[in-house]
């Protein structure tokens, strides 16, 4: 291709990733695994859960190249389908605690005084907790299934954004064009959404990679438990706990999922500490 025939966007484009080189292989990682999950009915060779005994644990091979399992389904299928709900639990996993915990800190940040001391002690309540052992119970009370983990996630995830956005909003609403606002006669919705939120939450969005790091992790971790997404969807932490009792004798079955995990979470987490290098944001 000629240097005439290169757009300037197109070149644009380049230049910007071409100075990142972090931030385009995780960015590349990431849109890899969306492409996966879109088109997951057209890249997947076989039926997820079709089940077929005549073809049983068997390694990796032309015809099932990541094997298959002990119910005869493919791996490379299941692992393809994989994708799409391990993404959405890490997605729908972070969306919720994220708008709880930035309206919450918001609010908080800019009131101070006793609204402040409320929402803090209701965060200092939660922390009190491990993480893992308050998720687990609330979706022990809820029952298993996707969407209790969902809730799980809402409900405790929320409290780190909260303890940032509020961070920053007390020191912002002292600042000039705060004050200059105040001054103007603005509403206070219009000066904490509006003028002081979109200058506090580059900190928030960053560590939103990082904790979809944790989600993705953690949602794997649930569904290994039993708790989470039920068999027989193909969910990567599922298939993982459906080949511990095979691992020595059918490793493939528990190997490429399990790798699935780590290139998914290590494309979240290289994101977020990209993002925080260009934004300025360090966590």
């Amino acid at each position: 291709m000629s240097i005439e025939a290169i757009s300037p966007a197109s070149l644009g484009w380049r230049r910007f990733f071409g100075r990142r080189p972090m931030l385009a292989l995780s960015a590349g990682l990431l849109l890899f695994f969306v492409l996966l999950a879109i088109g997951a009915p057209i890249i997947a060779p076989y039926d997820p859960i079709m089940q077929n005994a005549e073809v049983r644990l068997q390694a990796p091979s032309l015809l099932h190249p990541f094997g298959t399992d002990n119910f005869g389904r493919d791996i490379l299928s299941r692992v393809i389908w994989g994708a799409r709900l391990d993404l959405q639990m890490a997605l729908i996993g972070v969306i919720f605690p994220f708008v709880i915990g930035t309206t919450v800190g918001t609010i908080a940040g800019f009131f101070g005084g006793i609204v402040d001391a409320l929402f803090m002690r209701l965060v200092d309540i939660i922390l009190a907790f491990p993480f893992l052992v308050l998720m687990l119970s609330i979706i022990a009370i809820l029952g298993p299934g996707l969407g209790s983990f969902y809730i799980a996630m809402a409900l405790v995830g929320w409290v780190s954004y909260a303890r940032l956005i509020r961070a920053q909003m007390l020191v912002l609403k002292g600042s000039d064009y705060a004050v200059a606002a105040v001054s103007l006669g603005f509403s206070r919705p219009r000066i904490m959404f509006r003028h002081l939120l979109p200058n506090a939450i580059a900190g928030s969005i960053v560590f939103s990679m990082s904790d979809a790091t944790l989600v993705l992790l953690s949602g794997a971790a649930v569904s290994y438990l039993g708790l989470g997404v039920q068999p027989p969807i193909a969910e990567w932490g599922v298939m993982v706990a459906e080949g511990q009792s095979f691992i020595t004798t059918a490793w493939w079955i528990t190997l490429f999922p399990g790798l699935s995990i780590v290139c998914l979470a290590f494309g979240f987490s290289m994101l977020g500490d990209a993002l925080g290098e260009l934004l300025g944001v360090h966590e």
